[in-house]
């Protein structure tokens, strides 16, 4: 079936221009919708088995064959589908969204949040270590680009310490390449250092045999174009630096760092009691590489399709829906809209249920293992809610860690519990997985992850009605009645020793 493409695509641009000069950075409209008591009394409460009961695969295939169509704009700039910030895909996704919710009759309060956004794009690149070229050397996400955008020329320069002292750069690094162990402090640490240093580049090589493929983060002035190697092609490399030896390299990095203006949509029932909101997220954006319909169109779907079927119910608690941007960035959206929410306003977030990639074509049904040890009170009755669902279906389940891969960190961080569902993206699906849900062990549970492949084809139509069912639950449940639920603590941050990761998003920091 050829993809519909909506219509006025071009108003976006005039919306979130104006929304960016006026709306205040505010996560909610200020201004309520009147509720029409007509349709309050047309209604039922909430049901968990009636809710789910409206959830169909039909209504999700067709939002994902409608959201390919609109990866499609991106093809002049792009040569390919994709719903990267900053692209035509992406202000389509937004509108269409948008559009969806405002046709539910003022069930919600609509708000878009505009926020500053960093996009990287890495054109070409290139390491030559000796007369080598290791295959596992990779541009850093957001990294700058080697001096003039042309090769830059040095001696390799072994790094003292894991590099995240100044005092760890060696004099003789100035004009050379610093080579850095991984570890401690974060990627773009090490880059800032090396570029104080007067390092032309840096390469940071793993501790363990694998590559590294990580992101600088925050762009400062003082970045070097930097690479990532594994420990494998870094092994011989630092037996010859120890010994004594000169080890020359070449680096080459064409990339571009820049900002934009991006925008995340939440959309808070009219109804129900607005200091216990259940709160719940996927993202809107794709990585540059595809047009991410599992990934995350299959959890924004799910959300747009559940906030759809729950405009046909009247709710006890308030439930606010977020669709966030840049999550493939670096989780700018959920960071930016945490961060800037007041405290009085963080208090009233009773819990966040985090919902990326909810078909993966060789799925398993993944529970993040959120315990209240190290996150918040709340996380772990959030996991078990969904471990209980799963038991009640029939249906096996596994643990994944809770690690800061997705849209969940800032909640937890800021003292919010959270947790939620996955299916699996570039790991490995193992013999007993196989068993368990199917599939095929020894494969990515995503084939196409981060891939051109990530269209309407790759998505698992059982695990996305299944996973679809399980979120409408969650929502029911906690939009009906918090009885049981611990009442939040006064507390709105975790110290960085209780909640340290090495992902922040789809990638490394440290």
């Amino acid at each position: 079936m050829t993809p519909i493409r909506p219509l006025s695509y071009t108003l976006l641009a005039a919306v979130l221009g104006a929304a960016a000069a006026s709306e205040p950075q505010t996560p909610l409209v200020a201004q309520q919708r009147p509720i029409q008591a007509d349709n309050i009394l047309s209604k039922s409460l909430v049901n968990t088995d009636k809710l789910q009961d409206s959830i169909k695969i039909e209504n999700l295939v067709t939002h994902a064959k409608e959201l390919y169509g609109i990866a499609q704009l991106s093809e002049p700039e792009y040569g390919h589908p994709t719903r990267v910030i900053g692209s035509e895909g992406h202000s389509g996704t937004l509108e269409y969204i948008y559009s969806a919710l405002e046709r539910l009759g003022g069930y919600y309060n609509l708000s878009k949040q505009p926020f500053p956004a960093v996009l990287g794009k890495v054109y070409e690149s290139r390491l030559v270590i000796g007369h080598e070229v290791p295959e596992s050397a990779l541009p850093m996400s957001l990294t700058p680009p080697t001096a003039n955008r042309e090769p830059v020329y040095g001696d390799l320069v072994l790094v003292e310490n894991e590099g995240c002292n100044a005092s760890d750069y060696p004099a003789n690094v100035t004009g050379n390449i610093a080579f850095i162990l991984r570890g401690t402090c974060s990627f773009g640490a090490k880059s800032e250092l090396a570029g104080k240093a007067g390092a032309v580049a840096a390469i940071v090589y793993n501790y363990e045999s694998g590559g590294v493929s990580g992101t600088l983060e925050n762009p400062t002035p003082n970045h070097v174009a930097t690479f990532g190697l594994s420990g494998k092609d870094a092994e011989p490399i630092l037996e010859k630096l120890k010994a004594g030896e000169v080890v020359d390299s070449i680096a080459y990095i064409d990339s571009e760092v820049k900002q934009i203006q991006t925008t995340n949509i939440i959309a808070q029932t009219v109804e129900g009691d607005p200091d216990n909101c259940v709160m719940l997220g996927g993202h809107s954006d794709s990585v540059s590489e595809g047009p991410g319909i599992n990934d995350d169109g299959s959890g924004s779907l799910t959300l747009l399709e559940v906030a759809t079927q729950l405009s046909n119910f009247t709710v006890n608690n308030c439930v606010r829906f977020a669709w966030w941007a840049g999550e493939e960035e670096g989780l700018l959206g959920s960071d930016y809209y945490v961060e800037v929410l007041p405290k009085e306003e963080n208090q009233k977030i009773r819990l966040f249920m985090d919902y990326d990639m909810m078909g993966s074509p060789n799925f398993a049904y993944q529970i993040y293992n959120a315990t209240n040890t190290a996150n918040p009170v709340g996380s772990e009755e959030l996991r078990d809610l969904y471990v209980d669902w799963y038991t009640k279906q029939g249906l096996n389940y596994t643990f994944i860690p809770f690690d800061g891969r997705s849209d969940y960190d800032a909640f937890i961080r800021h003292g919010i519990p959270g947790g939620g569902i996955a299916t699996g993206a570039e790991g490995v699906k193992t013999e007993e997985e196989e068993a368990m849900f199917g599939g095929r062990a020894g494969e990515w549970y995503d084939p196409c992850y981060h891939q051109l492949c990530d269209d309407v084809g790759n998505v698992n139509s059982t695990a996305w009605l299944v996973n679809t069912k399980l979120v409408a639950h969650s929502v029911a449940t906690f939009a009906l009645s918090f009885e049981g639920f611990p009442e939040r603590s006064d507390r709105t941050t975790l110290d960085a020793h209780e909640k340290s990761a090495k992902y922040h998003g789809h990638r490394l920091i440290l």
